[in-house]
């Protein structure tokens, strides 16, 4: 099996080699850029396995590559961003980003989440069972990673897919924001809880008729969030 080929687009010299050594080190075919117009040149050649890019780039900047891609792909994409970023990060993940690293950081961390998110944009075994499931109107299949909604292919990114997969997986039960970021991103450490009501709010856009009073996609207000199947026929 052929390594994954990585898109590195950062400005800062240092923090792009030391990336770049961490993920070619962990086998990881690697391209640097450091300019958003570059790197947009090079996306229209080709599209990596995954793409990690800091929101602020010059030329062109993370969030327009962000809408670019997700217009054309559903790449995994990983956002490095500041501390005080909050709602950029929050931005980023609204536009289909699905992952952030908060700088400064461990490079290691970021090799696991690459992994993490690569793992199950990949398709490989998925813990929560590989049997295709039918819930409602609601259909996924873990194996090719694909969701109908009575009948019609939707499009989600990998997390929004490891998300309504858990869900579907575990009709009526409460998930906290804890609990969804331990099951679903791998761990609640580094990872503002605020990530899962970004892609709470992304998944309601895409299986809701109406988003803004949710049928399926439930708040149980205090404690968390609960999939009801009997309101997706």
């Amino acid at each position: 099996m052929h390594s994954k080929s990585i898109l590195v687009i950062e400005d800062e010299p240092s923090i792009a080699e030391v990336v770049s050594l961490y993920l070619r080190r962990a086998g990881y075919q690697v391209q640097t850029l450091g300019d958003g117009q570059a790197a947009l040149e090079a996306l229209e050649r080709h599209i990596p396995d995954l793409v990690v890019m800091d929101l602020m780039l010059p030329g062109l900047d993370g969030y327009s590559l962000t809408r670019w891609l997700r217009d054309r792909s559903q790449v995994p994409i990983i956002m490095l961003t500041s501390r005080r970023e909050e709602m950029d990060r929050i931005a980023g993940l609204e536009m289909g980003a699905d992952d952030y690293v908060v700088k400064p950081f461990s490079p290691q961390e970021l090799v696991s989440r690459v992994r993490a998110v690569l793992r199950r944009a990949g398709g490989d075994k998925n813990p929560e069972g590989e049997a295709p499931l039918q819930v409602g109107a609601l259909s996924i299949d873990p194996l090719s990673r694909s969701v109908t909604l009575r009948g019609a292919g939707i499009d989600l990114t990998a997390k929004e897919f490891d998300m309504l997969s858990l869900f579907l997986r575990h009709p009526r039960q409460v998930f906290s924001r804890d609990q969804l970021l331990e099951r679903v991103w791998g761990s609640s450490e580094y990872i503002d809880p605020g990530t899962v009501t970004v892609h709470v709010r992304r998944l309601r856009e895409k299986i809701e008729t109406d988003p803004a009073n949710p049928l399926m996609l439930i708040t149980v207000w205090g404690v968390g969030y609960k999939f009801e199947p009997g309101q997706s026929a």
